[in-house]
């Protein structure tokens, strides 16, 4: 059996505990839907268990492990933070980490209906996060850099699934992006995988932001991009007044950026219609969503 066949099941969870943290094993384990790269089981009511499942590596989740005890505390909603370490073995040969459970809904199963008050609040959580991040901070060749950097990545999903009626539109945005000037300071940190699936909702707005295995030092581009990709329409101007540190160009790349974002989803929904590994269905009408929002410009 190769290690991406390894069944993760519940009893396997509780034996892991059992060898390597036993004081926690004996808490409730349940299936949490959804995850692709890791595969997450909610341990009792404030824990859960991040397990490596198609990732390649275990990079993300170290990065994970290394940077989120010192970002989350000054970050103002609830984000995943470990609390222990669960080292490859004999019964499961990958890493795996006991974090924080943050509370709410993923908004790829949810909505946000206080779209002022979620704008409010991505700003201000991007404000707190998008601080200069120290030189040892990860960094990527493509998330994170000018979208002229992605170029390849947008072809490909363009060819998957842009809708000829509005392609040369898409076309446009990302262009412009791409003409856009470069981020000016210094890297920051950033996110860098901001959808539906990786923030929580509950009482109709943002409550938390999940899945940090993407985090980078680049430019703040690529989270602004949520302002169309998670807020609701009408709400991309508040978002933009309220964070108050994005200049034309950084808004120019956020678009582009968005429109990229748009489309992944998009193909990540076509792939689940038809059924192929990691698909998600319900994640093609959000990107459609998305990317009329942001060829709107609202």
């Amino acid at each position: 059996m190769t290690d991406t066949e390894i069944e993760i099941t519940a009893d396997l969870v509780r034996d892991l505990l059992q060898e390597q943290h036993p004081d926690l094993a004996g808490l409730a384990i349940r299936e949490v839907a959804g995850g692709w790269g890791n595969q997450m089981w909610r341990l009792g009511d404030e824990l859960a268990v991040r397990m490596q499942r198609m990732d390649p590596t275990p990079e993300l989740q170290l990065k994970e492990r290394r940077w989120l005890p010192v970002l989350a505390p000054r970050l103002p909603l609830p984000v995943p933070t470990p609390v222990r370490f669960g080292e490859p073995s004999e019964r499961f040969p990958k890493h795996w980490t006991v974090m924080t459970w943050v509370p709410g809904e993923p908004l790829d199963h949810g909505s946000i209906s206080r779209g002022a008050h979620a704008a409010d609040t991505l700003a201000g959580f991007l404000q707190a996060l998008h601080v200069e991040a120290p030189a040892e901070a990860p960094i990527a060749t493509d998330h994170g850099a000018h979208p002229r950097n992605c170029t390849d990545a947008f072809e490909n999903f363009f060819q998957a699934v842009a809708p000829h009626d509005i392609a040369a539109d898409v076309r446009a945005v990302w262009a412009d992006a791409v003409a856009a000037h470069a981020w000016q300071g210094p890297p920051v940190w950033v996110h860098g995988d901001l959808h539906p699936a990786n923030v929580v909702v509950s009482d109709g707005t943002l409550s938390g932001i999940v899945d940090f295995g993407c985090l980078i030092a680049g430019d703040p581009a690529w989270d602004l991009a949520a302002a169309w990709v998670l807020l609701p329409a009408g709400t991309a101007s508040r978002f933009f007044d309220t964070y108050a540190h994005a200049d034309e160009a950084a808004i120019r790349r956020a678009r582009g950026l968005a429109v990229m974002k748009s489309l992944f989803l998009m193909l990540m929904g076509q792939n689940g219609d038809r059924g192929l590994p990691g698909g998600k269905p319900n994640w093609g009408p959000a990107g459609r969503a998305a990317l009329d929002r942001v060829l709107k410009g609202v």
